[in-house]
């Protein structure tokens, strides 16, 4: 489901009832009251009725005649509160749900996570146009983007390697442009849904260190799902692979690394694809210790 092109049909037709209400409706309205009080001041008020009550009534009468009807107040009325929504939502911030383990241990299943909108630029709702540079993902940033081989869906990764860097990833273990990323043992993490234990891993990516799970040395394949563009830029190798990331796309992967299909698999992330930068988890329903910023 495209939300955001829901919100933004939304926006549309109820900014066109706010315009049919401002410049139609409610001047049919007050034309209407208007006539109505002065056929009621013309009239003479009952015996026994008060100053005081005859204005209550009169005011009661303008307020009722006045009144939006219903499928008004559902619309034109709700107009300012849908824009301000699809906004924020577009240009500051977006909340997703994290639906998989793959990014274990740094985001769990249920987190509640913000994106912000505006960190690799300022882009148009519903097209991700971008139309003013901002700033472009790091290496070690956790990234949301759209999924190259279904742009309706949204994934999140943690960015491992920028255009025209060469990445080499073996027995667990990554090198960039020539240089091992720092990898260092960092205990173990309790899967506390399988109640299984699982080799934890400090990786250090641009400046900020984080943790991952892998299987050093461990034998697994990886091959691609088929082809994707710019895949002659790598050489897959039984348990590894070699690439070199073109100009204007990413190599994402997720922290939890036996378990997350990724780059490895389906291909580079375009700079178009991008959605923004995750930094803050609001609410997991079940742990509420997990709210607060991540790396």
């Amino acid at each position: 489901m495209n939300f955001a092109l829901i919100l933004f049909v939304l926006v549309l037709i109820t900014f066109a009832a706010w315009l049919a209400d401002r410049f139609i409706f409610r001047p049919r309205r007050i034309a209407a009251a208007r006539d109505a009080l002065e056929h009621f001041d013309a009239s003479a008020a009952p015996a026994g009725v008060s100053a005081d009550m005859r204005a209550e009534e009169r005011e009661g009468l303008r307020a009722k005649l006045e009144r939006q009807p219903i499928w008004l107040e559902y619309t034109a009325g709700l107009f300012p509160v849908i824009a301000v929504v699809f906004m924020l939502r577009s240009f500051v911030a977006e909340p997703f749900k994290i639906p998989s383990e793959s990014m274990l241990p740094t985001l769990f299943v249920g987190d509640l996570i913000l994106v912000n909108k505006y960190t690799y630029g300022v882009r148009l709702p519903v097209i991700n146009t971008k139309v003013i540079e901002v700033d472009s993902p790091k290496r070690g940033d956790v990234m949301v983007f759209r999924y190259p081989r279904d742009p309706s869906i949204d994934y999140i990764k943690r960015v491992v390697a920028l255009p025209g860097d060469r990445l080499v990833y073996a027995d667990g273990r990554l090198t960039i442009n020539g240089q091992p990323v720092p990898l260092t043992a960092a205990g173990e993490f309790e899967d506390r849904r399988r109640l299984i234990l699982y080799p934890q891993y400090s990786e250090t990516l641009g400046n900020t260190p984080h943790k991952v799970l892998t299987e050093l040395n461990k034998s697994s394949r990886i091959e691609p799902m088929e082809r994707f563009p710019f895949i002659d830029r790598c050489s897959y190798r039984g348990s590894g692979l070699d690439c070199t990331v073109p100009a204007g796309h990413y190599f994402v992967m997720g922290d939890n690394r036996e378990n997350s299909l990724d780059s490895r698999f389906w291909g580079f992330v375009p700079e178009q694809n991008i959605v923004g930068k995750a930094f803050f988890i609001w609410m997991n329903f079940g742990d509420f210790g997990r709210i607060g910023r991540f790396h």
